[in-house]
């Protein structure tokens, strides 16, 4: 239990880099007050516009990959038999960091991309999920909330098929808490966008929009 409170915490400390607050400071605001109030990337792109939602993609990203790298460094060779376990421990750490952060009063972003960081460095077939659902759904729709909760979906529905083809090598029992985990992960992604879903429901979810964004 400690190696996972261990991996948790790491992640959480990664996770506390957050990439839009930073770049909202540049430009001498908080840019939490801006658009849907958050400090993820397409906040960021809707307030300040592609560059900065790019650049707040990129970072965090980043962070997850290298929370789990290191993660995978220090413990890798002591507990080989469960690493996949402990990357998503980290990666969950990742998301609780970013999300509530504990120096900005615990509001931070929606752990999407964060979530997208855990998943190239976990399992790249995932990336080539969500390359498929959340692009496809964006292209199609222009919901961004749709398109993350899907791939949010999608992605729980590709781990647990692929852990039990053996693609994790790992035992039954820590499989079962791995999927256990990313299920709350996924409850939690669902909750940080309860807003968005209560807008899809009544027709009133803003739509991406590249073009434009707010000064």
């Amino acid at each position: 239990m400690l190696v996972r409170l261990l991996c948790l915490g790491i992640g959480y400390l990664f996770g506390l880099i957050q990439t839009g607050y930073f770049i909202g400071k540049a430009h001498h605001e908080d840019i939490r007050e801006r658009g849907s109030g958050n400090a993820g990337s397409t906040n960021a792109l809707r307030v300040y516009g592609a560059k900065a939602g790019l650049l707040t993609l990129l970072g965090d990203v980043l962070k997850a990959i290298a929370a789990i790298l290191l993660v995978s460094v220090v413990f890798g060779d002591k507990y080989g038999y469960m690493l996949p376990l402990l990357k998503m421990y980290t990666g969950a750490g990742v998301v609780l960091g970013h999300n509530f952060p504990f120096y900005l009063g615990f509001r931070g972003g929606k752990g999407v991309a964060a979530s997208l960081g855990i998943s190239i460095i976990f399992d790249w077939k995932l990336v080539v999920i969500i390359a498929i659902v959340f692009l496809g759904l964006v292209f199609l729709t222009r919901y961004v909330s749709l398109a993350s909760l899907s791939a949010y979906t999608a992605v729980l529905t590709g781990i647990i098929v692929f852990g039990q083809m053996g693609f994790y090598n790992m035992e039954q029992r820590y499989l079962n808490e791995l999927y256990i985990l990313f299920v709350l992960m996924t409850a939690l992604a669902y909750f940080r966008h309860r807003k968005n879903i209560v807008r899809l429901l009544n027709g009133t979810e803003n739509k991406i929009s590249i073009g434009s964004h707010g000064k």
